[in-house]
């Protein structure tokens, strides 16, 4: 296949992709509760002429090839969006109160789906099979695990797997595609917590008749700054941050309990900081609330691992992305000093069984007027990068199987 004629290709599904994206934008629905949205991917993929076989809680996956030997490549699209009231000045902002695709996953679908009109038209060419992932739950750490333990990666047995994540905001220009080509971490793990401090309500008249849990639970979040300040080692990786603070309902009345929520991201695999900093939250949670006289419960849940990038796949990723997009294909490794960045992906999981490539898709610079990022109430991502992420899922599939064909990586079609 070349590089040229199949990004010819791919820009003219361009005007169809928009509809798709903005579609879905239209209509964003979160975690597991997707009945509009895995219905609507169902019926484009069935125009295309796949079956789609529904996985898990709410996810789909659809095969294409599989003509031919050879190994097998995932690439997968998340399909949920955030609980976010939109604010961003569009025409086709989202109609559905308290949600929206602030993450862009509604642009993942779409390029995913393109990928799939163009290998369908290219299947006769594939050297072995690829299997196309959408799935639920991104934002919650849960679909993934939910689509691994109910046999994402078997029947067929993927060998590799790729996924691609807009984004917006940062100094790339818009349709440039970031590869880690030196492999490794490129994202954090992330953990959330939940705290809660128990006190005694009361009138708001006499707080000593009470004992406040605004108060302590306030006092706790100040302490836990001296975690990151003089604790962790200026050489990790190793941030958390309270993102929402809940207590009471009225201005008169003391409440019973104060509650906090909030995330862990580390960079190391065996996330060894991690592991400190729960520890010593719980540890200061809980003895500055018993300094103010109050209950503190620590909790943890939802833990996402490290993004774990292989070396040869990535490589070979910089080589096929350059081909097909020359110099804006560009290797990520040389921003930042190559240092994996704060941001988490569930994604992971599967990082963690086969080997798995990751890039990014620049929508948007701050420098061409897109000045929010990700889980903004305002970010807009710029969708006329579409046809280029369709494009690059393609590409990296017909390339890769047909290099494992030619290096006699090969699997019967028995199996």
């Amino acid at each position: 296949m070349n590089a040229e004629t199949l990004l010819h290709q791919a820009a003219g599904l361009q005007p169809e992709l928009q509809r798709i994206r903005r579609d879905l934008h239209r209509h964003p629905e979160t975690g597991f509760d997707l009945t509009y949205t895995k219905a609507y991917v169902k019926a484009e993929l069935e125009k295309l002429g796949y079956s789609p076989a529904e996985l898990g809680k709410a996810g789909l996956v659809a095969t294409v090839g599989g003509k031919k030997p050879g190994k097998c490549i995932l690439l997968r699209a998340d399909m949920d969006a955030l609980a976010l009231q939109e604010e961003a000045d569009v025409d086709y902002a989202s109609e559905i109160p308290g949600k929206m695709h602030g993450c862009g996953h509604d642009m993942h679908t779409a390029m995913l789906l393109g990928a799939a009109k163009l290998l369908k038209e290219h299947e006769d060419e594939l050297q072995g099979t690829v299997k196309l992932e959408f799935q639920p739950a991104e934002e919650i750490f849960q679909g993934s695990p939910d689509m691994l333990a109910s046999g994402l990666l078997e029947n067929p047995t993927v060998d590799a797997a790729m996924m691609i994540h807009v984004i917006a905001g940062m100094p790339a220009p818009s349709g440039m595609l970031l590869i880690p080509a030196a492999g490794g971490i490129t994202m954090a793990s992330c953990e959330q917590y939940h705290i809660t401090v128990r006190g005694k309500g009361g009138h708001g008249s006499m707080p000593h008749a009470a004992i406040d849990p605004i108060t302590a639970a306030a006092h706790i979040h100040l302490a836990l700054q001296e975690i990151n300040s003089r604790e962790l080692d200026g050489n990790d990786f190793g941030v958390f941050t309270t993102c929402r603070f809940s207590a009471g309902e009225t201005s008169n009345v003391i409440p019973d309990s104060a509650e906090m929520w909030g995330t862990i991201r580390t960079t190391d695999e065996e996330n060894r900081v991690g592991q400190q900093i729960k520890t010593r939250m719980t540890e200061i949670a809980q003895g500055v609330g018993a300094a103010l006289r109050c209950e503190v419960t620590v909790e943890f849940y939802d833990f996402c691992p490290c993004m774990a990038i292989d070396k040869a796949l990535a490589e070979k990723g910089m080589g096929y992305m350059t081909e097909l997009l020359g110099a804006e294909a560009f290797d990520m490794t040389r921003m930042n000093g190559g240092k994996a960045g704060g941001g988490s992906e569930d994604f992971a999981f599967v990082s963690h069984r086969v080997p798995t490539l990751s890039m990014f898709l620049s929508a948007g610079s701050s420098q061409e007027g897109y000045v929010y990022g990700q889980h903004n109430p305002k970010v807009k991502y710029d969708d006329s990068v579409l046809y280029r992420g369709a494009a690059a899922h393609a590409y990296m599939a017909l390339r890769w199987l047909g290099d494992a064909v030619a290096s006699s990586e090969i699997r019967p079609l028995a199996e």
